[in-house]
Parts: C-alpha cells; structure tokens; sequence
C-alpha cells in the first residue's frame, strides 16, 4: 500500500509548502497530494482552499497577494515538480480555470515524473486523459449505486489513461474496490485517521492511502 502525505506533512510546517513537501520525504512517504488553483496573474499555485481566511479569492490574488494573506511561501506547481523529481505526486485539478495553463506545467514533466491527476470534477479529468500522457483518477466523495454511475456521460473504460479512483475513506465498500480492481482500476483512499483505518485499508487490499498521518500508514 503506497502512502501519500496529504498536502505534504504539515506538523512543523504549512500544508502545501515546499518545507512540507520536504518532510513529507524525510517521513518516507511514497508520494504526495496537492491542490493546484490558478491565481490571477495565470500562475498554477498550490492552495487547496478556494477562498482565504480574507473573504478573497484565490482566483482574485496574484501569487504573492496569496503568500501575503498566507504569510509563507506559496510554491507553483512548476517550482514543486523541479523540486521534487523523485517522488509519486498526486495533483488535484480544484478548477477549470485557464486548465491549458495546467495542462502545459504538467507536460513539461510527463515523460521524466510519476504524476496522478486527480478531481472531484470529472470532466476536468476526461479531459486531461485525452490531452496528456498521465496517468488520472476520479476523486469519489460518495458510494455510487454502480460502479458504472461513475462515468457516466463520458467513456472512463474506454481510455486507459483513466485508471484510479481514489475513495473518500467514509463510502468504503469492500464489494466495490474489488469490482473496480477487477476492472483494472487502482484504488486509492484519503482522509483515514486512526491507526485502525490505516490498518483496514491495508486489510481491504487499496493501493494507496492519502493521510493527514503518512506515520501511522507506516505502522510507526
């Protein structure tokens, strides 16, 4: 089961920063998630929250707008990728905005970097499976009836480039990651907590976990 530190390791340091990113791999983390949003100069920044503490938007704030309201350095996504050549790196598309601005960031690193693209917007990541040579999961946030209902409306089979599906932890179903492990998919879960979901992810066969707590995934 690989372990991805969500947002980083942020105990000593913010979330999404390159300090956190560091301790994510001195923790021995398999990997990593983060968020990219585009700020208002078109720079890909890594921000999960849409809007700051401020009331304003991500999208209305130049990059150093945002570091300012944050007050820590912000890395983009160009920066984090450079950074950390070695590492598996889940990114989370949070919005549509300027995507072939994304898009192009990701590219410059597909053929050298282990890259996931991840959404809960789906057909965000029917798009990115058509433009770019990555590997795109669908963020599932409840227990669909079918597992077909996941796609519907676009053909997810039908492009092998769309092959995770990363579960919210709380719509776990046995039944389900095996259909879809079946199928070929590979499953990954986020948002465990204790020591005892960390452990029955692993019992339930998942892939890879994305944790707050990349130390108890470890057995630590």
């Amino acid at each position: 089961m690989l372990v991805l530190a969500h947002r980083g390791y942020h105990v000593t340091a913010p979330e999404n920063t390159l300090e956190a990113f560091d301790a994510a791999i001195m923790a021995g983390v398999n990997g990593i998630e983060t968020d990219v949003r585009m700020s208002r100069n078109g720079v890909p920044v890594l921000v999960h929250d849409r809007v700051m503490a401020t009331g304003q938007a991500v999208s209305d704030l130049a990059h150093c707008e945002i570091e300012d309201v944050l007050g820590h350095k912000i890395p983009t996504l160009d920066e984090a990728l450079a950074h950390f050549p070695d590492i598996l790196w889940n990114i989370e598309l949070k919005t549509p905005h300027r995507l072939s601005t994304v898009f192009g960031v990701l590219e410059k690193y597909q053929a050298c970097h282990r890259i996931i693209v991840s959404s809960f917007r789906h057909d965000l990541i029917a798009i990115c499976a058509s433009s770019l040579k990555l590997d795109c999961g669908l963020l599932v946030a409840h227990r669909p009836q079918t597992l077909d209902s996941l796609w519907a409306g676009f053909d997810c089979e039908g492009n092998a480039r769309i092959n995770h599906l990363v579960w919210d932890y709380n719509v776990l179903d046995q039944a389900m990651l095996a259909q879809a492990a079946a199928r070929g998919f590979r499953n990954f879960v986020y948002g465990p907590v204790t020591r005892a979901e960390h452990e029955e992810c692993r019992q339930l066969g998942v892939d890879g976990v994305i944790t707050d707590y990349p130390l108890l995934a470890q057995g630590v």
